[in-house]
C-alpha cells in the first residue's frame, strides 16, 4: 500500500489484527527484513511494516535526514489514525524510533530500540571505517547520512515518557557504552544485550526477537 504524507510517498504493509505495532528497518533495506517477525507478530497485533523514504518502494527524497524519517512515521500515525502504537526500530530505524519518541511520546505506547546510536562516534571505529569505504565506493547519500548523523543529545532522551526496551547484540557494531548511554538516559527503560548476537543476526529475516518484544508488551 502507498500513502502520500505531505510531499513524501511511503510504502507500507498492514498485516494482522490487535494492538498496533510499527516496524522501521535499517539503512539500505526495506520492510521485508521483518517478514519472519511479521508472520509471528501479526497473530496478536496489527503490524505496519513501512519502507523508509528512499528505501524499498517509497519515493526517493532530495536529501536524507533522520529527522525527516521521524516526521514520516509521525505523519503515518496521524494519517492512518493509529492509536498508541509500539514502534520497533532497528539500526537506522532505532534512531528514528528515538526521534519520534522524543518529539511525540504522547502518540505512542512504547518503543523497542535495536542497535541504535546517538552519533556516528557511537559506532566501533573499524565499522565506521567500512562505512567510509562504502561511501567512497558508491557515493550513496544514505551512506553519507550514517557518517554525519544523528546528533542526539542525552538531554533529549529525557523527554521520552513511554517505556523503552533498548536492545543490542553482544558483538554489535554499536559500542556497548553507547547502548548503555541510551538506556541510562531514558527514564523508563530496560536494557538487553543479547549474548552471541551481532548487529543484525537477531532481527533480520528471523523471529528471534519476538519473545523479547512479547515479554516487554505484556
Amino acid at each position: 500500500m502507498y500513502i502520500q504524507l505531505n510531499s513524501q510517498v511511503i510504502c507500507y504493509e498492514k498485516t494482522g489484527e490487535g494492538t498496533p505495532v510499527i516496524l522501521i528497518h535499517g539503512n539500505k533495506e526495506d520492510h521485508h527484513i521483518f517478514d519472519e517477525l511479521v508472520e509471528v507478530m501479526s497473530r496478536e497485533h496489527t503490524v505496519y511494516a513501512m519502507d523508509s523514504r528512499g528505501h524499498g518502494q517509497s519515493a526517493t527524497p532530495k536529501e536524507y535526514h533522520y529527522s525527516d524519517m521521524a516526521d514520516d512515521v509521525i505523519n503515518l500515525i496521524d494519517a492512518l489514525d493509529i492509536i498508541s502504537p509500539t514502534l520497533v526500530g532497528y539500526s537506522d530505524g532505532g534512531i528514528v524510533a528515538l526521534l519520534v519518541a522524543i518529539r511525540a511520546s504522547n502518540k505512542l505506547s512504547r518503543i523497542v530500540c535495536c542497535g541504535a546510536n546517538l552519533s556516528p562516534a557511537g559506532i566501533h571505529h573499524k565499522d565506521l571505517r567500512e562505512i567510509k569505504k562504502d561511501y567512497k565506493r558508491d557515493n550513496d547519500p544514505r551512506t553519507l547520512m550514517m557518517l554525519v548523523e544523528p546528533d542526539i543529545d542525552t538531554s533529549e532522551l529525557q523527554r521520552i515518557s513511554v517505556p523503552v526496551l533498548v536492545i543490542a547484540g553482544e558483538k554489535d557494531c554499536i559500542k556497548e557504552r553507547e547502548t548503555n548511554r541510551i538506556a541510562s538516559n531514558i527514564k523508563n527503560s530496560q536494557l538487553l544485550i543479547l549474548p552471541g548476537e551481532d548487529h543484525s543476526s537477531y532481527i533480520e529475516h528471523t523471529d528471534k526477537i519476538y519473545n523479547y518484544i512479547y515479554r516487554f508488551l505484556v
